[in-house]
C-alpha cells in the first residue's frame, strides 16, 4: 500500500535534535534544523561602522561563551544605508534561521528612500540590542546656551540656523525633524549639511560652517571634555552629562539610534523561538555585557514579539518623518 500524499508531508516534517539541544522543525523555507550549519550574520554596511561592529561583537559572544558550536561568519553587503542588505536577505534568506542581519533606525529612512519595494517589516524581527542617545552641540563660543534659544531663532527664521551631521535622511537629520515638528516648525525649510561621516561633522562645528552638529553622544564627547564644544541637549527619555533631554527641556521629541536584529522571511514558528532563544542567551552572556560596557552602548533589549511591534510603530513613524522631510 502506498503511502498517501498526506503521510508523505507529515514524514518530511520531521522534528530534529540539534547539536545545541534545539528541536526545530524542518519543513519550511530553509529545509534545516536551526541550528544544523554555519550561522550567517550580515552587516549591511561597511566595515568598521555600527552595524559591522555589533555583528562582530555578536560573533565574538557566539564564539567565546561557547553558544554555537558551528562557525559564525560575519559578511559586509555595502550600498543604499542597509537597503541593498535587507533586500539580498529578503531574497536569499527566505525560511532559513541560519541567515541573520544586523539592522536600526537608519535602514528604515533608507529603505524609504530606496523605493525598490523592501521593508524592514517583511523581515523576521528577533531583537533590538543596543542604543545609542543623539546629541546636539554648539561651539563652545556660540552665543547659544541652552537648546530653547536655538530652537527659538530656529523657528523665527529658519534660515539663520545650519544644522550639520551625517548623511541626509539619516539619524542625524531624523533628530532635527523631530525636533523641528514637535517645537512647530516648517520641518521643510530645515537647512541641513550632511557629511559623509563624524570627523567632518566636528569640523564643521568647530569652523562656524554649521551653527549646530548632531550625532551620537560618544562622537562629540572628547570635544566636550576639551571645552571645544557645548551640550545643549540630548535625544533620551533623560538628561545626561549636564544636559537636557529634549522632553525635560519642553520637546516632545525622542530618538535613539537604535540597533537590532533580524532574520529572513518565512522562519516557522519553531525555527524563531530557537533563534530567539539563543539570541536571548547571547545578550546574558559575560561577553556581551562586557562588550556593552567597553562599547558605552545602552542595553535596549526587546525581544521577538515586543521587537516586532517596536520594528513596525519604528517604520510607521520614521517613514513618515521621510515624507515630511521631502526625502522621499
Amino acid at each position: 500500500m502506498k503511502p498517501s500524499l498526506k503521510t508523505a508531508a507529515a514524514v518530511t516534517a520531521v522534528v530534529a535534535l540539534s547539536a545545541c539541544g534545539q528541536f526545530t522543525d524542518t519543513a519550511g523555507g530553509g529545509g534545516a534544523a536551526f541550528p544544523s550549519r554555519n550561522l550567517e550574520i550580515m552587516a549591511p554596511a561597511a566595515a568598521g561602522g555600527g552595524w559591522d561592529l555589533t555583528a562582530r561583537a555578536m560573533q565574538s559572544a557566539l564564539r567565546d561563551d561557547k553558544l554555537y558550536d558551528k562557525a559564525v561568519e560575519v559578511t559586509n553587503v555595502v550600498g543604499a544605508g542597509g537597503a541593498t542588505g535587507l533586500a539580498q536577505l529578503l531574497s536569499k534568506g527566505k525560511g532559513d534561521a541560519h541567515q541573520w542581519m544586523v539592522t536600526g533606525l537608519v535602514m528604515i529612512g533608507a529603505t524609504e528612500r530606496a523605493k525598490n519595494g523592501s521593508d524592514l517589516t517583511q523581515a523576521t524581527p528577533i531583537a533590538t540590542l543596543t542604543a545609542e542617545a543623539e546629541a546636539i552641540v554648539v561651539r563652545s563660543d556660540s552665543k547659544y546656551q541652552n537648546i530653547k534659544q536655538l530652537v527659538d531663532d530656529f523657528k523665527a527664521n529658519p534660515a539663520s540656523v545650519k544644522w550639520g551631521g551625517g548623511s541626509a535622511g539619516g539619524s542625524d537629520h531624523l533628530v532635527v525633524g523631530v525636533l523641528a515638528k514637535a517645537a512647530g516648525a516648517d520641518v521643510k525649510k530645515i537647512q541641513y549639511v550632511g557629511y559623509s561621516g563624524g570627523g567632518e561633522t566636528k569640523a564643521g562645528v568647530l569652523s562656524g560652517d554649521v551653527t549646530a552638529g548632531v550625532a551620537g553622544v560618544s562622537e562629540f564627547k572628547a570635544n566636550i571634555d576639551a571645552g571645544q564644544m557645548r551640550l545643549l541637549a540630548v535625544t533620551s527619555p533623560k538628561g545626561a552629562n549636564g544636559a537636557p533631554s529634549l522632553k525635560e527641556a519642553g520637546y516632545d521629541a525622542e530618538l535613539m539610534n537604535w540597533r537590532g536584529l533580524v532574520a529572513g522571511p518565512g522562519l516557522s514558528d519553531v525555527d524563531r523561538a530557537a533563534v530567539v532563544a539563543l539570541v536571548d542567551r547571547l545578550h546574558s552572556s559575560p561577553k556581551w555585557q562586557e562588550t556593552l560596557t567597553k562599547q558605552g552602548w545602552t542595553d535596549f533589549y526587546k525581544k521577538d514579539t515586543e521587537a516586532r511591534n517596536f520594528i513596525a510603530n519604528e517604520t510607521m513613524r520614521i517613514s513618515e518623518l521621510v515624507k515630511e522631510l521631502g526625502l522621499s
